[in-house]
């Protein structure tokens, strides 16, 4: 399964950082660059169930391609979930059901970023994508 063009960059510019730190600062910024979701859709029927921290996600299904957007309250978890959506973004349902978050962020470099309850989270975010996608088909 090829990657959707954001996922390679972003396996290019984190695979090129050397250091921890280099990373969990490329981290944040990729959080910071996570596009702001409207107040409408901050919404409870939007919150991601099994997250510690507030993730709200939203998808739309175009000419047989997902594209989410997501937000949080929280730095590292705005981070970590727009990585994830430059993993998902452009994916066919059946794709979708492919993604191994693990491999994902371990490829990344950033697997000791993620404590069980983030890996968890992480998870619930995917497992909410493939809900998604399985009610609009």
């Amino acid at each position: 399964m090829s990657l959707p063009v954001d996922a390679v960059s972003a396996l290019e510019a984190f695979q090129a950082v050397g250091s921890w730190e280099q990373r969990a600062r490329m981290l944040m910024q990729w959080g910071e660059r996570l596009p702001s979701l409207a107040d409408e859709d901050k919404v409870d029927a939007n919150l991601v169930q099994g997250c510690e921290s507030l993730v709200w996600l939203v998808g739309d299904l175009r000419d047989g391609h997902w594209q989410f957007a997501a937000s949080s309250d929280a730095r590292l978890i705005r981070g970590l979930v727009a990585l994830l959506l430059a993993r998902v973004n452009g994916l066919s349902a059946t794709d979708l059901q492919r993604v191994d978050v693990p491999d994902w962020f371990n490829q990344l470099g950033l697997s000791r970023q993620l404590s069980p309850s983030r890996s968890n989270g992480l998870n619930a975010v995917l497992q909410r994508m493939r809900a998604l996608s399985h009610t609009q088909n």
